[in-house]
């Protein structure tokens, strides 16, 4: 039984590196670095934020870490996806309400943006008609194959994790009010 589960893991871990590595979009320059299944399994709450690191809409690079110090949200969505485009009138909301907030672990809050949109017009677009106002959206247009997603293990949409100023995740998933209400409570 142990070497089954051993093989099923190996088979596993290597078909999402090749999945990983396989693509040849220009996107996909800036890359995460790459995590064992037990790392991506384990990512939770508590765990360290891994980097993402990909490119806007205007082909600029645009790193998680460029955010530390900040409480921030990385929120996976797409332009295709209906409830992320509901839910998208109250993250602005509460953008707009704490992004100059000073917070018990980060001074202002972001939203990260990760979409997992293939075509690059549709995306851009989604962020103009939601009035997503933030500057950091990011994607490598590879759609369920998202590099960030996969680091994730996203495997729905929209996801969410909510990191403090140290990158640490403090909560997974946090939608409608209890995005503001989990934000009130971290400040200071």
């Amino acid at each position: 039984m142990k070497i089954i589960r051993t093989t099923l893991a190996s088979a596993c871990f290597l078909t999402l590196s090749i999945a990983l590595s396989s693509s040849q979009n220009v996107y996909e320059e800036a890359r995460p670095e790459v995590y064992t299944l037990n790392q991506i399994a384990s990512l939770g709450v508590g765990d360290k934020a891994p980097e993402i690191s990909m490119r806007d809409p205007q082909g600029n690079v645009i790193n998680l870490s460029d955010l530390k110090g900040k409480v921030v949200l990385i929120d996976f969505w797409a332009s295709w996806c209906r409830p992320c485009r509901m839910e998208n009138p109250n993250v602005v909301r509460t953008y707009n309400t704490f992004k100059n907030s000073a917070f018990k672990n980060g001074d202002g809050f972001e939203v990260f943006s990760v979409s997992l949109d293939q075509n690059k017009a549709a995306w851009k677009k989604g962020i103009e008609q939601d009035g997503l106002v933030w500057e950091n959206h990011v994607s490598d247009l590879q759609y369920w194959r998202n590099a960030a997603a996969q680091t994730y293990k996203v495997n729905s949409i929209p996801a969410t994790f909510l990191i403090d100023g140290a990158g640490i995740i403090i909560k997974k998933n946090l939608r409608g009010k209890a995005l503001a209400n989990t934000l009130t409570a971290l400040k200071r």
